[in-house]
């Protein structure tokens, strides 16, 4: 029986619409800090080739030695990947005008005031509190003086002091929420603050590496990742595995909304559905070459076909696995998000290619009455 769900469908509309408005804007400073490079068909296979090796390498490694060891290294590792990626975005707009950064500045100081304030709160209180509230209060102070130093200035260009407030931010709610965590902390960060920082770096990612693709390796990155999603999600468990490994440690790879209308799961709580940074990545990287290729209307109307098409999908997903499990021979878990995007964006952009192949073919057609004309000037013998 179908399943109706807006949440995920419109956080992936929304996700993919703020992507494409926003890359005209920062494209031009973005290009320089990867060099103007684009992927080429090669850079695209191996791309895809080492995405299936990591994800294979991290779900078997975590099933075969369950150990804290490889996680903390994991965990590490995405830390550090999203902190360099939230400073080098906020490095490269830090040239902000002095209200702006001051602006800037004030917001994160009083977001620092409000988290120390709320690690008081009986709820989230343990013998960690003190260090709590002293780091974030210190970042506040930090924030401030950042605002007051700002007044003083004349000169305005990039800021490192700027460009650290949000990675540190989300550094210190990330320890102090989810790895060092109550269960107080622990609902604070999951799925809310890891659904706001899952949202922010799908967006950030979008727009870091889409100037990286071009038009005709956009279309060969889609098939395999398509393919390559299907074997690791359906054929083998690799995909699903690692998913809740990532979970477990609370990184910001899934985005978890609550199915909407709201359904009570078998386990008494309301059901969430979850999607990966990775399938959003998916949809703006198609999204946005689709706005350079054929425009914003053509662009806007693929970002609406594959939220309809991934809600349905994610509507009839239960009768699918159902039919799917028994063929397999396991539960499998989860469904190829890629392929569930990919079907909507096909249709709209073969319709595309093949209207503009009709129109150039009715141009020689149009042409034939000035050859004509040319004939008639033939001088009179």
């Amino acid at each position: 029986m179908p399943s109706l769900d807006l949440a995920m469908p419109l956080a992936l509309l929304i996700v993919v619409t703020v992507a494409m408005l926003l890359n005209k804007r920062v494209q031009g400073k973005l290009m320089a800090t990867v060099e103007q490079k684009e992927f080429k068909t090669r850079d695209i296979i191996l791309l895809v080739v080492f995405m299936a090796i990591i994800i294979s390498v991290i779900a078997y490694t975590t099933m075969l030695n369950p150990g804290a060891v490889f996680q903390n290294i994991l965990l590490i590792i995405f830390l550090s990947s999203y902190t360099m990626l939230l400073f080098t975005f906020s490095y490269v707009f830090s040239n902000l005008t002095k209200m702006r950064a001051q602006l800037l500045s004030v917001g994160f100081g009083v977001s620092g005031l409000v988290a120390g304030a709320a690690c008081l709160l009986a709820p989230l209180q343990d013998s960690f509190t003190v260090f709590r509230v002293a780091a974030f209060f210190g970042l506040a102070i930090f924030c401030f003086g950042s605002a007051v130093y700002e007044h003083k200035k004349t000169i305005t260009k990039s800021r490192w002091y700027v460009a650290a407030q949000p990675p540190a931010i989300f550094v210190l709610l990330f320890v102090f929420f989810n790895f060092i965590h109550n269960p107080g902390t622990a609902a604070v960060w999951s799925p809310f603050l890891m659904d706001v920082f899952g949202l922010t770096f799908a967006i950030l990612i979008i727009l870091y590496l889409s100037s990286m693709f071009n038009w005709k390796t956009v279309g060969l990155f889609a098939v395999l990742l398509t393919i390559m999603d299907i074997i690791l999600v359906i054929v083998t468990p690799v995909m699903v595995g690692a998913a809740k490994n990532f979970t477990m440690l609370g990184l910001p790879v899934l985005v978890y909304l609550p199915n909407i209308p709201t359904i009570i799961s078998q386990q008494g709580g309301l059901l969430f559905r979850g999607l990966g940074l990775g399938d959003f990545f998916f949809a703006g990287v198609l999204a946005v070459q689709t706005f350079n290729k054929f425009g914003k209307k053509t662009a806007f109307i693929t970002a609406v076909a594959m939220a309809v098409a991934f809600g349905i999908w994610e509507a009839f997903l239960g009768d699918i696995l159902a039919w799917l499990n028994p063929i397999v021979g396991r539960d499998i878990g989860g469904f190829p998000g890629t392929l569930m995007i990919i079907s909507g964006w096909a249709p709209i952009i073969a319709w595309k290619l093949l209207s503009q192949r009709n129109k150039a073919a009715a141009v020689p057609a149009a042409a034939q009455p000035s050859e004509t004309l040319k004939d008639q000037n033939l001088p009179i013998q």
